[in-house]
C-alpha cells in the first residue's frame, strides 16, 4: 500500500478553516431559524427549494438530489414539515411511484417572515466578512469541489 499523501501545514491549515466554518456558520443558521421561525436550516432550504420550483413543488427524489441529503432523511423532514401545514404530498396521476413535496400557503408565509433575518445573517457570516476576491474564491473552489464530486458519484445526490 502506498504511503499517504499527508497534508502539508498551509493544506492542513484550509482544511481546519473549512471544517470548522461549515459547522459555524450552519450551527449559527440553524440556532437562529429555531429560534425565529421553529425550523431547521435543512427545512428551511427545503422551503427555499419549493418555493423556487415550477408551481411550488417537487418530486422528492429530486428534492432529495437538489439537497444533497438521502431520501429517507427527507421523508422524515417532509413529515415533520407537513404536520407543520408548511408542506403538502401528492402523488402523480402518471406514475404511481412518484411522490411530489408541495409548498403550502402557510410555507410560504414562513419563509417570508423568515428570510430577510435569515439573508441578514448569512451576510453577517459569511458574505461581508470576506473582500469580493476571496468570494469569488471561494465561490470558484467550492463550486468545484461540488462539480467534482457530483461527477464523481453520477450526478446525483446519496
Amino acid at each position: 500500500m502506498a504511503e499517504p499523501q499527508w497534508l502539508n501545514e498551509d493544506e492542513l491549515r484550509a482544511w481546519y478553516a473549512f471544517v470548522a466554518a461549515g459547522a459555524l456558520i450552519n450551527r449559527r443558521l440553524d440556532q437562529q431559524l429555531k429560534e425565529d421561525a421553529g425550523i431547521t436550516h435543512l427545512q428551511y432550504e427545503i422551503l427555499v427549494r419549493l418555493n423556487a420550483a415550477k408551481d411550488r413543488e417537487m418530486r422528492m427524489s429530486e428534492l432529495a438530489g437538489a439537497l444533497l441529503n438521502s431520501k429517507s432523511g427527507l421523508t422524515y423532514q417532509i413529515t415533520q414539515l407537513e404536520k407543520a401545514g408548511l408542506v403538502a404530498r401528492r402523488t402523480c396521476a402518471s406514475d404511481v411511484r412518484a411522490v411530489y413535496a408541495v409548498l403550502t400557503d402557510a410555507g410560504r408565509e414562513m419563509l417570508e417572515r423568515a428570510a430577510p433575518d435569515h439573508v441578514a445573517l448569512v451576510r453577517k457570516l459569511l458574505i461581508d466578512v470576506l473582500t469580493p476576491g476571496q468570494l469569488a474564491a471561494v465561490a470558484e473552489g467550492l463550486g468545484e469541489v461540488t462539480r467534482r464530486m457530483r461527477e464523481s458519484e453520477g450526478g446525483g445526490g446519496r
